[in-house]
């Protein structure tokens, strides 16, 4: 009855086994091998009884309770159920087989240890079930190749003509050399135009020569220098540590007391009468002076009279040649009469204005024809002016260094020369009546003369060469002086005291041309950096700047008879029009342009009327321009070189007067 039990308990436990691998493999359960073997045994000792319909009767019974709940947990949990009710029933508590009493001693410890179990002989070999899988399957090689090429981008330098960096480079990726073939429009991967060295790029290091002789030697002598890249060293680093870093120029305290006591025995061991022979190596070392020792000072001897008299000499002209060029060369002034006589029978001055002078018409004309010629400056005219409102004398400043004036109504000769430049003159200015003229040469001295005596009243200089000099226009300030400088200055003179006033400083090149405006409130100077300034008289600040890019130098300015216009006579061959209003704006719609005037300071004017606009060229001519149409009107054959002056006169309105390099004057009607 007990075998019989015991049989059965084993088919019951076989049956289970069994069905419960069979869930496993539908739902991919994989059992532990020490189970599988456990099931193998109970399936052979339960074979031996052939209770074949007990165990068909529990596989139905599980199966259908199975199918009816849907669930794999119930069926194993009354599976469960089921084999303990099997093992605690009392009849099978001692088993007589010998492989259930195999399992049951050894089940615990297999299970702590996970050790396999030794089968027993009558068991068969163990087997191994593959494991089988529901899920598709996927072709991870691109993840894998994705996976190295990003543990290679981690290892490889960047590529220095990227420029999008896709991950995060460490420090020696961002440094690392440059490898590849060379380029090959560049030798060595270097630009040819980068070469300075037959190897490549040399780049300078700012090293003084004293530091490099040092680390040049010391590494010559100890082996080892310190790296110019950095703090450490290189080289020899045994003898680097045993010398303590030391140069040749650092000695150490030692070696210092070893070379002084030295010294000191051979100097003990010199010859006394060797030391004062100047022909013996030892006088020459005891007496060999360091080029850093000073100079000892010793008792001045007295100087000698010829000495003395050489010291006198050099003494006054070094202070005559500071003072010259301080205050411009000193000339003496002379002036000549050329006229019949000073004063008429009625004591009046040869200056003095027609009595008849007037207007005769308010409307002017263009000259035809050549009606005058003055002649008498041995180098070319660099700019004429009429007497102011009768215009019966014409005043002239030439290259010959005078300056003339010349009678316009009776004779037409030359009244009088002024000299008192040495080099030539650039500008003359006359004052509102006339009786006094401004002239500024490449003396640097400004003179204010007399034009009735031809006397020096007044010189001013600074040291620079003046360009342009100007009177105030108000009846009030006839005294006082503005020159433009060649030193990018606008200085301000008072006549009456000969001191310096004012002085703009704002220009960034000389000073070219004064022009006063606004009721005389106002002026615009014009200077070689291209630029126009607008100045408050009197007070030096700009209050407006004018400069475009398109603009070239102004070498000269007339104001329109309106007041109302700026005439400037640019350099890029034409003359440009600008409003003396608040803003000073350029008038774009008017443009006189036509002649060559690139490189000369031709100078600008306007008819009495503003009906027409003149200027000189640099091939001689004259042109004339209507105001309104902008259109060429005339062109005079003036002169044969540069025609750089015209002026038109004040009162007869179809009459001008031009000047050139010829050195002639010619009056036109």
């Amino acid at each position: 009855m007990r075998r019989t039990l015991g049989g059965s308990r084993n088919i019951i436990l076989a049956g289970g086994f069994s069905i419960l691998f069979q869930l496993s493999n539908r739902y991919h359960l994989h059992p532990p091998a020490s189970l599988l073997l456990k099931i193998e045994a109970l399936e052979n000792h339960a074979g031996q009884h052939l209770v074949l319909p007990f165990l068909f009767l529990v596989n139905t019974l599980l199966i259908f309770i199975y199918k009816r709940c849907g669930g794999f947990t119930v069926s194993l949990c009354l599976f469960s159920c089921f084999c303990r009710l099997a093992f605690i029933f009392p009849a099978f508590k001692k088993p007589s087989m010998d492989s259930l009493q195999i399992y049951a001693n050894n089940s615990d410890e297999e299970d702590l240890s996970h050790q396999p179990s030794t089968p027993s002989a009558d068991s068969s070999p163990p087997r191994l079930i593959p494991s089988k899988s529901a899920a598709p399957k996927v072709d991870d090689t691109m993840l894998a190749l994705t996976a190295a090429e990003a543990r290679q981008a981690q290892s490889r330098p960047i590529d220095p003509t990227q420029h999008v960096v896709a991950f995060n480079p460490t420090y020696d990726q961002l440094w690392a050399p440059t490898y590849g073939p060379a380029h090959p429009y560049a030798k060595d991967g270097i630009a040819q135009g980068m070469r300075n060295h037959k190897l490549g790029f040399v780049e300078d290091a700012s090293i003084d020569s004293f530091v490099f002789d040092e680390q040049y030697n010391t590494f010559h002598k100890y082996g080892y220098a310190a790296d110019p890249s950095g703090s450490n060293y290189i080289g020899d680093l045994d003898a680097l540590q045993k010398n303590d870093a030391i140069s040749v120029y650092n000695i150490p305290q030692n070696e210092q007391k070893k070379r002084k006591i030295e010294r000191e025995k051979d100097e003990d061991e010199v010859d006394p009468t060797e030391i004062d022979n100047p022909a013996t190596d030892v006088w020459l070392m005891k007496n060999k002076r360091s080029p850093w020792a000073g100079k000892k000072e010793g008792v001045q001897t007295e100087l000698t009279e010829e000495q003395k008299k050489y010291a006198e000499e050099y003494a006054k002209k070094k202070e005559e040649k500071g003072h010259q060029g301080e205050k411009g060369e000193h000339v003496v002034d002379k002036t000549t009469f050329h006229g019949k006589e000073e004063r008429d029978y009625q004591g009046r001055s040869w200056i003095a204005p027609p009595k008849d002078a007037k207007a005769t018409n308010d409307h002017c004309y263009i000259p035809k024809r050549l009606v005058h010629t003055w002649s008498g400056h041995t180098k070319g005219v660099s700019a004429i002016r009429f007497f102011p409102k009768y215009g019966h004398l014409i005043l002239s400043a030439g290259m010959d260094t005078k300056v003339k004036i010349w009678d316009v109504f009776n004779s037409g000769k030359c009244m009088r020369t002024y000299m008192g430049h040495s080099k030539a003159v650039r500008d003359i200015s006359f004052c509102n009546d006339g009786t006094k003229f401004l002239t500024a040469g490449y003396d640097k001295n400004i003179k204010y003369w007399d034009t009735e005596t031809g006397q020096v009243i007044s010189t001013f200089s600074t040291g620079k060469i003046p360009y342009v000099v100007k009177l105030n226009p108000d009846e009030d300030k006839q005294n006082i002086l503005l020159a433009g400088m060649s030193d990018k200055k606008i200085v301000q003179w008072d006549i009456n005291t000969g001191q310096i006033t004012q002085e703009y400083d704002q220009h960034l090149g000389a000073v070219n041309t004064i022009t006063f405006v606004d009721n005389n409130r106002r002026f615009v100077t014009s200077s070689d950096d291209k630029s126009l300034r607008v100045w408050e008289f009197g007070i030096p600040v700009v209050i407006k700047y004018i400069s475009e890019p398109h603009m070239h130098s102004m070498p000269s300015i007339s104001l329109h008879p309106n007041t109302n216009w700026l005439a400037a006579q640019s350099l890029d061959n034409q003359i440009l029009i600008y409003s003396t209003r608040e803003r000073f704006q350029l008038n774009k719609k008017k443009r006189f342009a036509g002649h060559i005037v690139a490189g000369y300071a031709c100078q600008v004017n306007f008819s009495p009327d503003g009906r027409f606009v003149m200027s000189g060229d640099g091939e001689g001519k004259c042109w004339f321009w209507d105001w309104k149409s902008c259109k060429v009107f005339r062109i005079l054959k003036c002169h044969e070189g540069v025609c750089i002056g015209c002026e038109w006169h004040p009162l007869e309105q179809s009459k001008v007067a031009t000047c050139g390099w010829d050195g002639l004057i010619k009056y036109w009607d």
